[in-house]
């Protein structure tokens, strides 16, 4: 067998590395845009807290801004913030189990080209 030949099961490890890599990068792709979101809402948050009770509020709603009761749109706020955090803590546990994996990946095809770069007998 030749140095250069791959075996097809170190092929797969290769190609599962890759998948991993590519599922990380999308895991944080999405954890970037819920910290945006979160950011945003955070914001939202803080700008009505410094408005009197009452201030007038309106929402977007497509092309349209509505008039929309300040009581109300606090709660659907902090319900978003809720939901990104918790988007975010699902997120980070899938990163943390992304990187696992791809370490273990990234191990064994480490520890095979190794092996196969050691000169056999001398």
């Amino acid at each position: 067998m030749s140095t250069q030949e791959v075996p097809p099961w170190l092929r797969e490890q290769l190609v599962r590395f890759e998948q991993l890599q590519q599922n990380l990068q999308a895991i944080l792709v999405q954890k970037q845009q819920v910290e945006v979101e979160s950011a945003e809402v955070e914001k939202a948050l803080a700008e009505l807290t410094k408005m009197g009770s009452d201030g007038i509020v309106y929402k977007s709603a497509g092309s349209l801004l509505v008039k929309v009761n300040k009581d109300d749109i606090q709660k659907e706020l902090q319900e978003r913030k809720d939901l990104a955090n918790t988007r975010s803590a699902v997120l980070a546990k899938q990163e943390q189990r992304v990187r696992e994996s791809a370490k273990e990946v990234q191990n064994k095809i480490d520890e095979v080209v190794r092996a196969r770069q050691q000169p056999t007998g001398s």
